[in-house]
């Protein structure tokens, strides 16, 4: 394995692909291209941008050419993939993880150059994919090892099958543009479906080491991949009525647009990952060394570009003054540099208007009576921006009530608890919150006021999605549906019931049926064992 931190990054690698996978091919493309820049400048001198390379951005023709492939190999449910045995499917999946981990190194180079990802993170994303990828495989296997048990419920005998829902657009997010994208795809295909993905604006090329693996693992068109502009390559397949498992996760607003594109909405099955303003409520009692390290991983870790961030901090005032000179002299304590130095931890951002945009709100808040608390608050290096702090923050700003996406730390501070649950209730996001206490009557209190609001709870510790076994979903326009190596699994599923009235024919006909369904999954599983 490359060695990364000693690597010689004098200039970007570049990487042109000229190709997209359909049909089990990778087609070239002779169209028009997106060029793809780096937002670091190895030298932190200002310059033109770097080139890394250029992906296809293909038009309305190429789009529907991929749907006519997908829906080949869905067939109405009646493809090879859909009706292949599960555990055929897995071993697919699994062939293909195989084939996934010996592109580590460029997927962790692509990830640096193209987002700006630090290497520690990089190297992260990448191996806990593998590992929700493992998981998966592992969890659906014992599950169809599980076959469903014969039942009798007041008269009627049942047998409960799963199958897949069909035709599956899947979209993931720019910050986590491998693994958010792999925790759709993967459950999505072990479970029957045929995919189309299309990679975030920014990380495509990071996936384009995965293509001819891709190709190799699956049966053709069961995954296809799109490039370019949402109105030429999404709009076709969305109007078309034929997609039917919309897997997005961004912004509620780009979710909104794709979906109401779609003729026939009561066919469309949607799982969502949308925006969060996630709360961290630092309590009078808490231990505020701890509660400053977790805020400051929960705010700053990859510049706050997470939708699981702490994107406000609430103090109660009798701590305020100390948590707040704490929290800004270790935010002033953090280097600031390119992703392959060992010590860094705040990167360049993806893109230059991000900065503007973070002014905005900086500015905004300040004219109402916040003022920024750390020294480095606000420097600029290029694409790169230091976090700012901002203290006391009115609830009428834009930073208190827009999801910054960045890092800007506003800190709100508070006497009653009741304040809180005020501003979370009123919030149109509901994805999780920190609480930071010593107290078991403030955790019960939270626990009642927050509850309802929100679906996960962090008792002193930063807000987060793993582990990947834990339900991972938000309530009100945080998301749809729910995401763990379980619920996924689920989420692009359906169920089969086989049920009849009891009766000697019945039970015959079921009791064989449920014979012969074992002895299959025998005879597969030990092909399969033989063949590892």
């Amino acid at each position: 394995m490359t060695d990364f931190l000693n690597y010689d990054y004098d200039s970007p690698p570049e990487l042109n692909q000229d190709e997209y996978l359909v049909n089990g091919k990778l087609r070239k493309w002779s169209g028009p291209f997106q060029t793809v820049t780096t937002p670091i400048n190895p030298s932190s001198e200002p310059g033109a941008d770097q080139i890394l390379g250029h992906y296809p951005l293909l038009d309305s023709n190429a789009a529907l050419e991929v749907l006519a492939a997908a829906e080949k190999a869905y067939a109405l449910g009646q493809g090879e993939w859909p009706t292949m045995h599960p555990l055929e499917r897995s071993a697919c999946v699994r062939q293909f993880l195989g084939k996934m981990r010996h592109q580590r190194d460029q997927i962790i180079e692509l990830l640096m150059w193209e987002i700006g990802k630090s290497y520690k993170d990089a190297a992260n994303e990448f191996d806990r994919t593998v590992i929700y990828v493992e998981k998966t495989i592992e969890f659906y296997q014992r599950k169809v090892k599980r076959l469903t048990t014969l039942r009798t419920s007041e008269g009627v005998k049942s047998q409960i099958h799963f199958s897949p829902r069909g035709i599956t657009l899947c979209m993931g997010p720019y910050n986590y543009p491998l693994n958010e994208t792999f925790t759709v795809l993967i459950p999505a295909l072990i479970t029957g479906n045929v995919v189309i993905f299309k990679p975030p604006r920014l990380g495509v090329l990071l996936h384009q080491p995965l293509l001819q693996a891709l190709a190799e693992s699956f049966p053709p068109g069961v995954v296809n991949t799109i490039y370019g502009e949402g109105q030429k390559v999404i709009s076709p397949l969305m109007t078309s009525g034929k997609i039917d498992v919309l897997a997005f996760i961004g912004s509620s607003r780009v979710a909104d647009i794709i979906r109401n594109q779609h003729p026939l909405p009561h066919r469309l099955y949607t799982v969502l990952g949308l925006e969060a303003k996630n709360p961290g409520i630092v309590c009078n009692n808490c231990n505020i060394d701890n509660a400053v390290h977790e805020c400051l991983l929960g705010s700053l870790s990859f510049n706050g570009q997470r939708c699981t961030a702490l994107k406000i901090i609430f103090v109660q005032n009798k701590i305020a003054d100390i948590f707040v000179k704490k929290f800004a002299a270790a935010v002033d304590d953090l280097v600031m540099g390119a992703p392959w130095d060992p010590e860094v931890n705040i990167t360049p951002l993806p893109e230059s208007s991000k900065i503007d945009f973070l002014n905005a709100l900086v500015e905004d808040a300040e004219n109402l009576g916040a003022k920024q608390v750390n020294l480095r608050g606000g420097l600029i290096n290029g694409t790169r921006y230091f976090p700012t702090v901002l203290y006391p923050v009115s609830l009428k700003s834009r930073v208190a009530n827009e999801e910054q996406f960045g890092p800007v730390v506003p800190i709100v501070p508070f006497e009653d608890f009741a304040e809180v649950a005020d501003y979370v209730a009123k919030s149109p996001y509901g994805q999780q919150a920190s609480i930071f206490t010593s107290s078991e009557k403030q955790l019960k209190q939270a626990m009642q006021l927050l509850g309802n609001q929100i679906s996960r709870l962090n008792i002193n510790s930063q807000c987060q999605r793993g582990p990947d076994e834990l339900p991972f979903t938000g309530r009100k326009d945080s998301a749809q549906g729910v995401l763990s190596v379980r619920e996924a699994l689920r989420a692009f599923s359906t169920p089969l019931v086989l049920a009849g009235k009891s009766s000697v024919s019945t039970n015959k006909l079921m009791n064989s049926n449920f014979r012969s369904e074992q002895t299959s999954l025998i005879r597969i599983w030990k092909k399969l064992k033989k063949s590892k």
